[in-house]
């Protein structure tokens, strides 16, 4: 059953989002990146007051937890983010995604 994960930094400014990607060797604007095995779907943005907010889709709790324990945390770490996010679980009741047109 899919999972997904709601992830609020307040104050964060976007370059701590892209600093973060950088150090997972993720480029959010290729879709053949660095991703990690079990993620759905990311999406991530600010808002009006400055709070990051990060949303994502993982296949498991499994596969979740494995990405904060072996690729976020010590990203975080190195990127100087040291305040905890505002961080929820989501039990999903539908996801849908809507095909690409060629």
């Amino acid at each position: 059953m899919p999972v997904g994960l709601l992830l609020k930094f307040e104050n964060a400014p976007r370059e701590s989002y892209d600093e973060v990607m950088e150090l997972l060797g993720i480029d959010p604007k290729r879709s053949k990146s660095n991703w990690p095995p079990g993620l759905l779907s990311h999406t991530a943005g600010t808002t009006a007051d400055g709070t990051l907010v990060v949303m994502d889709v993982w296949e498991s709790q499994a596969a979740l937890d494995h990405f904060i324990h072996d690729r976020l945390g010590a990203a975080l770490q190195k990127a100087a983010i040291n305040a905890s996010p505002q961080l929820t679980r989501i039990e999903i009741a539908s996801y849908h995604t809507t095909p690409t047109s060629p």
